[in-house]
């Protein structure tokens, strides 16, 4: 099939992207390539993929309407996996309007394009922080998550509502994918993971928050990219049965479904500190800090729902993750 994956150049679009080209499909991805961290990375991430001739790249802004729309009506494509978006907890405190244009606007674009052009699944990034102030664990796509704690948190829950309204108005099979703390080979500078090795190397302090008490459903990068692609298969059905009052805030008499997608079995950050120094054979100097505002206390996915839906659920631990991540930092950085 042929699919446009928007932010392949990120973390979880590029191992996204990589997955498909091996299970032969075509792939377009978009990214604007923007500088909220190392641009060389996301390049380097597109040089992997640039020498697979079913994969095509275009620099690309979500919020370009015309741009976005165009795109859809050259490639008419069959399923859309929609993963671009201004990432961060804490830098929404203080970009907002970033956040407006990447995961409002632009999520607008990716439904006015897949409605317009009758793509047959939209899969879209949500996140585990919709959760907010929740605290009855694990979390449930049952639970409600009308109390988010961040405004990222609540451009997410917005792209939830956006889409059932698109699934419910013109019968667009959406599904939204809440992520779990994702970690492993390519990822992010600005999380936890890379920060700590980048400082550990280096011989400085890493910045522990809340103490080192609070727990996360650390998920690996692969069980999340492969829950992805088997996903992509399992198209949203309306249910004709379901009510507001009886039925799951997860699904719909529209064709539209939510999913967690987290390791279930959380860890506490300390816990995944030691992990890392193991990996590295270095014995970290923690810089104890409270809270962030912004931050939840801990997560935890229920993902039952997952497994009945494509048989797969995320199981990699976190001491074999880190290990991946630390081996794959030395290569690409070149540290002996």
């Amino acid at each position: 099939m042929k699919f446009l994956v928007t932010g392949a150049a990120g973390f979880i679009g590029y191992h996204v992207t990589e997955r498909l080209l091996s299970a032969g499909h075509q792939v377009v991805g978009i990214d604007n390539l923007n500088d909220y961290y190392d641009v060389r990375l996301k390049l380097a991430r597109l040089d992997l993929l640039a020498n697979k001739p079913a994969f095509q790249f275009i620099k690309l802004d979500l919020a370009d309407s015309n741009g976005i729309a165009q795109l859809f009506v050259e490639h008419q494509f069959e399923r859309v996996i929609h993963l671009a978006a201004q990432a961060g907890v804490r830098y929404s405190l203080d970009h907002p309007l970033a956040y407006a244009d990447s995961n409002l606007i632009g999520h607008l674009n990716i439904l006015e394009g897949c409605r317009r052009n009758k793509v047959g699944h939209l899969l879209y990034a949500s996140s585990s922080s919709v959760y907010g102030l929740n605290r009855k664990l694990p979390f449930s796509t049952e639970d409600s998550v009308d109390h988010p704690i961040s405004l990222y948190a609540a451009t997410k829950k917005a792209n939830e509502l956006m889409s059932h309204s698109y699934s419910h108005l013109y019968g667009l099979p959406t599904t939204g994918l809440r992520f779990f703390t994702v970690y492993g080979p390519w990822g992010r500078p600005d999380m936890a993971l890379f920060k700590f090795t980048k400082a550990m190397l280096a011989g400085e302090q890493i910045d522990v928050y809340n103490y080192g008490e609070m727990y996360r459903d650390f998920t690996y990068i692969d069980d999340i990219a492969e829950a992805v692609v088997l996903l992509q298969a399992i198209v949203p059905k309306p249910n004709p049965h379901w009510t507001v009052e009886q039925g799951s805030p997860a699904t719909s008499s529209a064709p539209y479904r939510i999913y967690n997608i987290g390791n279930s079995t959380p860890v506490k950050l300390m816990s995944y500190i030691h992990a890392l120094e193991a990996a590295l054979g270095i014995i970290a100097h923690k810089n104890m800090l409270p809270m962030q505002p912004g931050d939840v206390m801990d997560t935890n996915a229920d993902t039952e729902e997952l497994y009945q839906a494509i048989g797969f659920k995320p199981a990699t631990s976190v001491e074999e993750g880190v290990k991946r991540f630390v081996e794959w930092y030395k290569t690409f950085y070149n540290i002996l």
